[in-house]
């Protein structure tokens, strides 16, 4: 019997049964308050299912978000929810699937960007995306290290509350720093629902979530969400506190939430999984190995319109160049463009004129972000520096990418 697999885009009835079919790919309980979270970020019109005789049995989708690259804050089509069942494995649907949705955002023409976080790393290049961001996670010895000690006359108090009380605070907060933090996405209403939901499913055997704020006479400076995992053992109190978010907009902010963390009672860990790899933190405790920091990749940028996306973002020293691009999945971005720009602006351009450097769609979305050096993919013969005219150093940022959010 011919076996009919339908690749279309989703309804509203089809939520259920992504839903189930997300749960048994990612291994999740999607029930509950969880599912309600899904569902407040969910975009009906963004999501393509694969079908096979009425049943969903792949899916991939895209919300409709902003992203802080170097100097900007641009529109950029945040990949998500990619997943086939093990029963339709090996049988191109997710080629399918990828394929189609790199289409539909070049044809929409609203993001010269798209991104995503890779559950599987070695499936995403083949479609363009390079890793443009890594993270640090830290499993901190917490009795271990020492902080500054605090000013004597402190600027501001912190105040804990549910996390929802703390809402306007937060965002105030966020809102003020995320155009300056490269790699954050926006977040509106429904989303930060989505960030603060906490279905009892996913606290891994720990505490509800709670929120602390640093208030000063001129407003809130920072904020941080955390949850703790309580233990015992032959030695006593053994809690782990399991630190989401430090958001501070100024050292002494930064220091007092962290000297809050680092001495919450009956606590002897302290771990943290979106760490930014320039964390403030590395330069502050007396013994930074008992921060037990190690290195992973966060986001993975895939460039959908090469010159829109080069002339969206800023660049540190004045640049004047010719990248030969290829990008067998979309073909329009294949070919020679000369960038043009600086810390002001750029432009980028199609151009007969000779290259100067060489590269795959893949590793100029590595680049983009200014967290993966071209010098370094170049040392590696992922990209061929043909003439001395080198810019790695105007692709780098102040700040390296520090993405804060799994979506």
């Amino acid at each position: 019997m011919k076996e009919e697999i339908v690749l279309r885009p989703s309804n509203a009835e089809d939520f259920p049964a992504i839903c189930r079919l997300l749960g048994t790919v990612f291994h999740e309980d999607i029930s509950g308050l969880l599912k309600e979270m899904e569902a407040g970020v969910y975009e009906v019109d963004r999501s393509l299912v694969t079908e096979d005789a009425g049943l969903v049995v792949g899916h991939i989708q895209a919300f409709t978000r902003e992203l802080s690259v170097p100097g900007a804050v641009i529109p950029a089509a945040h990949v998500s929810g990619v997943g086939v069942l093990p029963t339709h494995r090996r049988r191109g649907l997710l080629n399918r699937m990828m394929h189609r949705q790199l289409r539909e955002i070049a044809a929409a023409g609203r993001e010269s960007v798209a991104v995503l976080w890779a559950s599987e790393t070695s499936i995403y290049p083949r479609y363009g995306y390079g890793a443009a961001a890594s993270r640090l996670f830290f499993n901190i010895m917490n009795r271990e290290v020492r902080l500054p000690a605090p000013p004597e006359q402190p600027s501001g108090k912190l105040r804990m509350a549910e996390p929802t009380e703390l809402l306007p605070e937060m965002t105030k907060v966020y809102e003020q720093l995320r155009a300056e933090r490269i790699g954050w996405s926006s977040r509106n209403d429904p989303w930060w629902k989505f960030v603060l939901g906490d279905p009892e499913s996913h606290r891994g055997g720990g505490t509800k979530r709670y929120a602390v704020v640093h208030e000063t006479p001129g407003g809130p400076t920072g904020y941080a969400l955390w949850r703790v995992k309580d233990g015992w053992n032959n030695h006593g109190p053994n809690a782990e506190v399991q630190v989401r978010e430090v958001v501070a907009a100024d050292p002494e902010t930064y220091q007092a939430l962290w000297r809050f963390l680092l001495g919450i009672d009956l606590s002897r860990s302290v771990t943290v999984r979106l760490g930014s790899v320039e964390e403030p933190l590395l330069h502050l405790v007396d013994e930074p190995r008992r921060l037990g920091a190690a290195l992973g990749d966060a986001l993975w940028v895939r460039l959908i319109d090469v010159p829109a996306a080069l002339a969206a973002r800023r660049y540190a020293t004045d640049v004047d160049v010719v990248i030969e691009v290829t990008d067998p999945n979309l073909e329009q971005n294949t070919g020679r463009w000369r960038l043009t720009g600086g810390p002001g602006g750029a432009t980028c351009t199609a151009t007969t004129d000779p290259a100067d450097l060489t590269c795959s769609v893949t590793d100029l979305g590595a680049a983009y972000l200014g967290g993966t050096s071209l010098a370094a993919l170049a040392a590696a013969g992922r990209v061929r520096q043909l003439t001395a005219n080198d810019p790695t150093i105007g692709f780098r940022w102040h700040r390296l990418p520090s993405p804060n959010e799994v979506y």
